[in-house]
């Protein structure tokens, strides 16, 4: 599983540039890209459904979505399914998203409301929800054989695609920093892997934290780690940590801060208040300073254009993910959720 993850996580880039492309050049994905943006209301908000690295991946969309004054929010797709049907034609879209097309409650979802257009972010076109969609948008990751990686940041990656085209926004001028940020961070991120684990050993909590799209990357670094290694880690917005969580931070925990984009302030904020406590801080920057301390592990990232902070945040979870495996090995089988 080592070599699967190394090699799946290693594919992020180069799978990102084949969205891009595909995105800005193909006339056929080009051409459900313009139905897309033809079938959702304006008007109304917008709402991305998703479970797990697919709902993880709902929060780049989403955040730029909502940064340009246009309300926009990401929904589990099972709590949609069992109490939010009925508001399906008062929103725009909602924007289905499953990197698997089996995800029990996203099956149940395409095969309800006929009468309004089923629009699917999906990366298997043999799957169930890619036949009952009526606008396919693909997420081009292939085959995924461990948990999801490169399908998370694809599926990020069109979100935010969609989003910019809804908002008449040039997205593809931003594409080449992307590329090259992403590619340069996670090189950077998993170099220092073996820092980050050793940082964080022997503590009892690891918590993550993010805003804004980053918090997608939590979302999905916590999952990551969990899913690979059984290390119980939860994710929460900085936000959410202040109110409550922050309370219990002792010198049995250690909480990964990603603190990128408009709100980084507030993250390096944070992380200096859980070091006062006893406890211990991987504090994720984009920008200077890199701090340093006791308690403190600064490890720096390439900034990319706001909004895609999802697709860099997930790389330093990543790269703790890779050296828990290669210390402690992994159990994971691939399964797909198929029961709500």
């Amino acid at each position: 599983m080592k070599e699967i993850f190394l090699t799946e996580c290693s594919e992020q880039p180069e799978r990102l540039v084949d969205v891009f492309r595909a995105y800005a050049t193909e006339p056929e994905v080009r051409c459900e890209l313009e139905r897309a943006k033809q079938s959702i209301r304006a008007g109304l908000p917008l709402v991305w459904l998703g479970m797990g690295a697919s709902y993880c991946s709902s929060f780049a969309g989403a955040t730029r979505h909502t940064l340009a004054g246009n309300p926009s929010f990401p929904a589990e797709a099972s709590e949609w399914l069992h109490y939010a049907r009925a508001t399906w034609a008062k929103v725009g879209g909602p924007i289905l998203m499953t990197t698997s097309g089996e995800s029990a409650e996203l099956v149940e979802l395409c095969r309800q409301n006929p009468q309004l257009p089923r629009i699917l972010i999906c990366n298997s076109p043999e799957s169930s929800c890619w036949r009952e969609a009526d606008i396919r948008l693909p997420v081009l990751a292939r085959v995924e054989k461990g948990n999801a990686t490169k399908s998370y940041t694809n599926c990020a990656a069109v979100s935010n695609i969609l989003a910019a085209e809804l908002l008449g926004q040039r997205w593809q001028t931003e594409a080449v920093q992307v590329e090259s940020a992403l590619a340069l961070s996670l090189d950077h991120a998993f170099a220092h892997r073996q820092e980050i684990e050793e940082f964080c050993r022997g503590v009892e909590t690891l918590e993550i934290m993010g805003r804004g799209a980053a918090l997608g990357g939590a979302l999905m670094g916590a999952l990551c780690v969990r899913e690979m290694t059984t290390w119980r880690v939860h994710a929460h917005s900085g936000g959410a940590f202040r109110h409550g969580p922050l309370l219990d931070v002792d010198s049995g925990h250690a909480a990964m801060i990603l603190a990128l984009g408009r709100n980084a302030d507030l993250g390096r904020g944070l992380a200096r208040d859980c070091i006062a406590k006893g406890g211990k801080a991987v504090l994720v920057v984009d920008r200077e300073p890199v701090e340093s301390g006791t308690g403190l592990l600064t490890i720096k990232l390439e900034p990319v254009p706001e909004s895609w902070e999802g697709l860099t945040s997930v790389l330093a979870p990543q790269a703790l993910t890779l050296a828990l495996i290669e210390r402690l090995g992994s159990r994971y089988v691939r399964l797909t959720t198929t029961i709500q």
